[in-house]
Formats: structure tokens, sequence, C-alpha cells
């Protein structure tokens, strides 16, 4: 049987490639029965009626998958943020992180729109960058008008799976163009009066970037944590997991625990304040969600 992975996923319809050629597929209906639905990134075996036309008969295990964007066995996810317009937003990026981390995902940080950029802004935009390399991340400060370091990134996408996310406006679109000319795929500039771009991308489909894939994905300004629990969000801090068993109590929550080693690293500089203040900050949003039920 046909083996292939998942390229793109529109009005029903799974285009599978499959030794350089792209299989036009439906899925089977035991999948609507089991409530499974197939998912960009997915590798499956297929039956080929021709060689445009066939029907997915079964869907291999997953290592992963994400829900918002619809995505399976990603290698890791490409932050895209812009320097400004909209502006550098470290909040945004940590909620971006969380999620991420909790999936068990290697995130990348791209930071755009350097061209923009006086002296001083530049300098503080090198200072949060090397606030997130402490933590241990991927940071790299790009151009796509200039193509300043635009070549830095291929490395990352070589032999992987690569979700291209962050919020709307920052210039997604115009990267993924930057890294590959001939994708002229549609960008839109940041609307004066909203503050924020139009979404320009409408599914999800993967793209061969450099020598990898790449996904790039519809645009949205944020995310929740429905399914973190309040004992997980500490996790998914690097720079906090590291220093949990250095706590007085277990189960910490770093808040107003006595002889809290991640409230003293904040204090001496080691945890910067505002990662801290974004964590209090999800603590509370986790806390006052509502409480789910299972059916």
């Amino acid at each position: 049987m046909p083996q292939g992975k998942i390229i793109k996923a529109l009005s029903g319809f799974y285009y599978v490639k499959s030794d350089q050629k792209i299989i036009q597929c439906r899925g089977r209906g035991v999948f609507r029965k089991k409530n499974i639905t197939p998912l960009v990134g997915d590798n499956v075996e297929f039956s080929a009626e021709n060689d445009l036309e066939g029907y997915i008969l079964d869907i291999k295990e997953r290592e992963n998958e994400l829900v918002r964007p619809p995505i399976a066995n990603v290698n890791q996810v490409i932050l895209v943020f812009s320097a400004k317009d909209p502006d550098f937003n470290t909040i945004l990026l940590d909620r971006f992180l969380v999620i991420i981390e909790s999936k068990y995902i290697e995130p990348i940080i791209i930071i755009t729109k350097k061209d923009l950029l006086d002296e001083e802004e530049l300098e503080k935009i090198e200072k949060f960058a090397e606030d997130y390399r402490t933590i241990g991340y991927q940071v790299i400060i790009t151009s796509s008008e200039t193509s300043d370091g635009i070549k830095a990134i291929y490395p990352y996408l070589n032999d992987k799976i690569s979700v291209f996310a962050g919020q709307s406006g920052v210039g997604k679109s115009t990267l993924l163009n930057a890294l590959r000319p001939d994708l002229d795929l549609e960008t839109n500039a940041i609307s004066k009066h909203l503050g924020r771009g139009k979404h320009t991308t409408r599914h999800v489909e993967l793209l061969d970037v450099g020598e990898g894939l790449v996904a790039d994905t519809p645009g949205f300004s944020s995310m929740d944590f429905t399914e973190i629990e309040i004992e997980e969000l500490p996790f998914y801090f690097p720079e906090m997991k590291e220093r949990m068993n250095d706590c007085k109590f277990r189960g910490c929550l770093h808040v107003k625990e006595p002889k809290c080693a991640v409230k003293q690293a904040v204090e001496t500089g080691e945890v910067k304040t505002y990662r801290y203040e974004h964590y209090l900050t999800f603590l509370e949003e986790i806390r006052e969600r509502k409480p789910r039920y299972d059916k």
C-alpha cells in the first residue's frame, strides 16, 4: 500500500505527497465515525485510484499535534515576532512559549523588522534577545527587507517540519518570501487603525523551504491555557524548572511560599522580573478558568 505525507488540507481534500507525486485524497468514512480528522503533517497509507486521486486508508501514530493550527508531527515552532510595527510583545511571546513547551516541541524565536529600528531601539531588542538566549532559547534578529539574518535561519529548517507562528502583522509571509522568493505569498501591511495585520494565510500547507518543510499558518493574536493545570505551569518556564528542586517545599508555586528559590532568583536578577510577572499573570488566568467537565 503506498504511503506519503499530507502536505495540505483544503475543503475536505487531503493532498498527499508520495515519491514526488501529489495525490488528491479524501478520508475514509471510518475516520468520521471514530471522530478522527486527518491533519497536515500526518504520515498516511492511501489507495490511489489513478495518478491523481485516492483515499486515505490509515493514519500512522502521531508524535504530537497542535489544535490551532491543526497540524501533526511538528519538530519545531518558529515564533515570528516583530521588533516594531507591531512592537515586540514579551507577554505574548511568553504565552506562545508556554503553549509550545507544554507540547514538548522545540521553539525558535525570530525577531523581524530590524530595519525599522534606530540605534536605541535595536539595543533594547538585543537585550531582550540575550535574555531569552540565557534561558536557553535560540533567537535570530532579522530583516526581510535587507535580508539581514535570513541565511542564519536555513540550518534550523533542515530535515524538519517547522510551523511558523506568531501575532498577525509581524511579517511571517514576508519572511517566508525572503527565505524562498518564488513562493510569492500574499502579504498585507499593518492596519494603522487597528494596529494589527490582516490575516493573509487561509489554510495550513507544508512548503519546501531550504532542506525542510515549513507550515505557514493563519495568524492569531491570543492563545489560552485550557490544557495546562496550575501545578504544571512552572515546568514550562525553563529558568524556573531548573531551580524548583532548591525550593523548601515540594510543589512550590513560587508565589507566597517561604524559602522559594525562584523568588530568590527574581530578586537577584537571575530570573527576569517581566518573565516572573508573566508567570503570575498566567497562573491567575488558569486559576480563574472555568472548570472543565469531561463528557
